[in-house]
């Protein structure tokens, strides 16, 4: 999941050497800190938080093959 956030938001910035992902395991739910430069975070988020929105049903859809709950926070 993690390489997954981290395709994306690299495709999506204009500086994809600032971006990281960090995961944070549990034994049911993952939580994935996604930062990157301040100059790219509404590049992140998008228009009323679309991007956002549609990292997190993708990252949803992908959890849920493996039975495990993951989750987005973007750091600002």
């Amino acid at each position: 999941m993690k390489e997954l956030i981290d395709y994306i938001a690299r495709s999506l910035v204009d500086n994809p050497d600032q971006v990281k992902v960090e995961e944070i395991s549990g034994s049911q739910t993952s939580v994935l800190e996604l930062a990157v430069a301040k100059d790219d975070l509404g590049k992140v988020i998008g228009r009323h938080g679309r991007t956002a929105r549609a990292m997190r049903t993708i990252l949803s859809a992908a959890s849920a093959k493996i039975n495990k709950r993951t989750v987005l926070e973007i750091i600002e």
